[in-house]
C-alpha cells in the first residue's frame, strides 16, 4: 500500500511528507523522493529524518525497506548516520537552485547609520524585565484568557492603562472607555470607519505630519484639510473657518515633526470648536512620555473627554514590534468602535496584553520610561552640543521633548544635504517629506534628526556622519 502522508503514533517521531509515486519499487521510490527533497531544498543540510521504524509506520512499508534506502543514501553521500544523533541530511548535500524563474533584483545600499525619526533604541528593550512580567502574567492568566476575548481588549490591560494614563498623562480614563488596538494606525483605521459612518466627510490635519496617517483617512473615504502652522505651532483657531470639517487630528504634547507643544490658548480653541460643532479631536500622544527641559504637557483629552479621542502606544516607550496601542474614547463611541473592531479581539495577542498589564502594574514600565528619559536626554545633549560646535549658523529647535530635533537649513539646500547623507551611509530625512500637499505655507528647508534609533555602539559614528554632511 502506498500513502503520501501519515502521522506516526510514536510521539517522539518527526513528520516527513514523502510521495512514493513512480516505478521501480518501494525502496527505489523512497530513495528518489528523498533525493528530490534534498535537491529542491525542502530538506536542508542538517535536517534530522525520522527513524526507520517511524517512517516505515507512517508510510505503511516494511522497516527494512526504509533502513535499506537510508543505508544506500548514506553510501552515496546524501545522508549521514551516527549513533546517538540519528539520520540527517549531509552537510555537503546542497539544494539545486532553479534559476529559470529568478530575476536579478535591484540592490539598495543599506545605511550604516540611522537618524530617521520615529523609532526608539531597540537595543534598550528591557528583555529581562519583560520576561519576568510575561512569566508572572502567564502563571496568573485565567483559562478564558486564551480564547478570542472581548474586542475592547483584556480587562487586566484596560484597568492598568486607566490607572497609568490618569496618573502620568492626565487622561480621564476608565477601563470601560478603553479599546486596545495594535498601534496608532490600527486605531486610526477604526476611528476613520466610525467617522465615515457618522457622515463625516473631512478631517483637518496639521500642515506637517505623517503621510501614511493621511492615507488611512483618505482610504476610508475622508478628505484631509491642512491647518496652517506658524512659529508658535498649529493655528487651531482656523478650525472655525473650515465648515466641512468634522474632526481634527493633532499631536498636542509634541508636534511631529516640528517639535512644538500646542499652546494653552490653541488647545482651548480646539476644544471650543469641538464643543460648538459636535466635532471630534483625535489626539495622537506622540512620544509624550519623553520631556527634558519642561514640565510634562498633559493630554488634551483631560479638557473634554466627550469630544477627544486619545491615542497612545508603546511604540516609542518600548518597541513598535509589540504592536500594542489603545484608544480612550468618549462614552458614546465605545460600542461603535468595539463593534467595528470585530466580534472578537483578533488583532492583539492575549499574552502580550497580559504581559504589558503586569509590566505597568508592577512599576516596571515607569522605571523603564524614567531610565530611557535619561538615556535620550544624554543623546539630545550630545547632538545639540555637536551641532553648536560644527554648525553654529544653523538653528535647532524642538529640543525640549521627544526623540528628534528640527535643524533649519539655508533655503534650497535640503535636497542636497539629504542626498549627501545617503552617500555617507546615513539614513536621514528632510522636513519636506512631511509637508501636506494642501498646506498653504511654503515648504521650509530643514532636517528632522531622530536620535532615538542608533544603539550606543552606533551613536558616535552616526553623529560624525551627520556633521560631515551639514552645509
Amino acid at each position: 500500500m502506498v500513502r503520501s502522508w501519515a502521522t506516526s503514533t510514536e510521539t517522539l517521531g518527526v513528520d516527513l511528507h514523502i510521495d512514493l509515486g513512480g516505478a521501480g519499487g518501494l525502496r527505489a521510490g523512497l530513495m528518489g523522493a528523498l533525493r528530490d527533497a534534498v535537491r529542491s531544498g525542502r530538506l536542508t543540510p542538517g535536517t534530522r529524518l525520522p527513524s526507520s521504524r517511524t517512517l516505515a509506520a507512517d508510510l505503511g512499508v516494511a522497516r527494512n525497506t526504509v533502513a535499506d534506502a537510508y543505508a544506500e543514501l548514506v553510501a552515496e553521500g546524501w545522508l549521514t548516520a551516527r549513533q546517538g544523533s540519528g539520520t540527517r541530511v549531509a552537510r555537503r548535500a546542497e539544494a539545486r537552485q532553479d534559476r529559470s524563474h529568478t530575476r536579478r533584483l535591484p540592490t539598495r545600499r543599506t545605511p550604516t547609520y540611522n537618524l530617521l525619526a520615529g523609532s526608539p533604541d531597540l537595543a534598550a528593550f528591557p528583555r529581562a524585565e519583560w520576561l519576568k512580567a510575561a512569566r508572572r502574567a502567564l502563571t496568573a492568566a485565567p483559562h478564558e484568557a486564551f480564547g478570542l476575548g472581548d474586542p475592547r481588549g483584556r480587562i487586566e490591560l484596560r484597568t492598568a492603562l486607566a490607572d497609568y494614563l490618569a496618573r502620568a498623562r492626565g487622561v480621564y480614563a476608565s477601563p470601560e472607555r478603553i479599546v486596545v488596538c495594535s498601534g496608532f494606525v490600527h486605531g486610526l483605521m477604526l476611528m476613520s470607519r466610525a467617522l465615515r459612518a457618522r457622515r463625516v466627510r473631512e478631517v483637518a490635519v496639521e500642515a506637517y505630519g505623517l503621510d501614511f496617517h493621511w492615507k488611512v483617512l483618505t482610504e476610508a473615504g475622508l478628505r484631509t484639510a491642512a491647518l496652517p502652522l506658524d512659529e508658535l505651532g498649529t493655528r487651531t483657531r482656523e478650525l472655525g473657518e473650515r465648515r466641512g470639517v468634522g474632526a481634527v487630528l493633532l499631536t498636542p504634547a509634541h508636534q511631529f515633526p516640528i517639535g512644538l507643544p500646542l499652546l494653552p490658548d490653541r488647545r482651548a480653541a480646539a476644544v471650543d470648536w469641538a464643543r460648538t460643532t459636535g466635532g471630534l479631536i483625535l489626539e495622537d500622544d506622540y512620544d509624550g512620555e519623553f520631556r527634558y527641559d519642561r514640565q510634562p504637557v498633559g493630554a488634551l483629552q483631560g479638557l473634554d473627554p466627550e469630544h477627544v479621542v486619545y491615542f497612545g502606544t508603546v511604540s516609542k516607550s518600548l518597541a513598535p514590534g509589540l504592536r500594542l496601542g489603545w484608544m480612550v474614547l468618549p462614552e458614546h463611541l465605545v460600542g461603535e468602535v468595539a463593534e467595528g473592531k470585530g466580534a472578537a479581539d483578533w488583532s492583539c495577542g492575549a499574552l502580550d496584553q497580559l504581559t504589558l498589564a503586569e509590566f505597568i502594574s508592577s512599576g516596571a514600565y515607569d522605571r523603564h520610561v524614567r531610565g530611557m528619559r535619561l538615556h535620550y536626554r544624554r543623546r539630545r545633549d550630545q547632538l545639540v552640543t555637536a551641532l553648536a560646535e560644527h554648525a553654529p549658523h544653523l538653528h535647532v529647535s524642538g529640543v525640549a521633548a521627544g526623540l528628534h530635533v528640527l535643524l533649519e537649513l539655508p533655503p534650497g539646500t535640503e535636497r542636497s544635504v539629504v542626498q549627501g547623507a545617503t552617500w555617507q551611509g546615513l539614513a536621514l530625512e528632510g522636513l519636506s517629506r512631511y509637508h501636506h500637499p494642501a498646506a498653504r505655507e511654503p515648504r521650509r528647508d530643514a532636517l528632522v534628526i531622530g536620535y532615538g534609533t542608533p544603539s550606543d555602539s552606533e551613536w558616535a559614528g552616526a553623529l560624525e556622519a551627520l556633521m560631515r554632511v551639514l552645509p
